[in-house]
């Protein structure tokens, strides 16, 4: 099973998280790095993987609006796949 830490003590661009999804999930290189492509990503994966989503707090802090986006995308996506677990620490 894959896992995806995001903690918000670390991260610092949307850029990275991009980076992280797609090394771990190897993603293709067509992929569009925006929250849409993400989404529709991990809705259609067919294998298990863990979001761990650490700080969450200091992730929205850090990427605002944006990092507000991505918390929710995560828990939409946990919530139509049942691949993909959401755990917030």
């Amino acid at each position: 099973m894959a896992e995806i830490v995001l903690d918000g003590l670390e991260i610092r661009s949307v850029e990275e998280v991009h980076d992280r999804f797609a090394r771990v999930l190897a993603l293709p290189e067509w992929y569009g790095r925006n929250l849409d492509a993400l989404f529709d990503c991990l809705t259609d994966l067919g294998e298990p993987v863990t979001v761990r989503l650490l700080h969450r707090e200091a992730l929205e802090e850090q990427l605002g609006r944006r990092g507000r986006a991505l918390a929710r995308l995560l828990r939409r996506a946990a919530a139509e796949n049942p691949q993909v677990t959401l755990s917030e620490e």
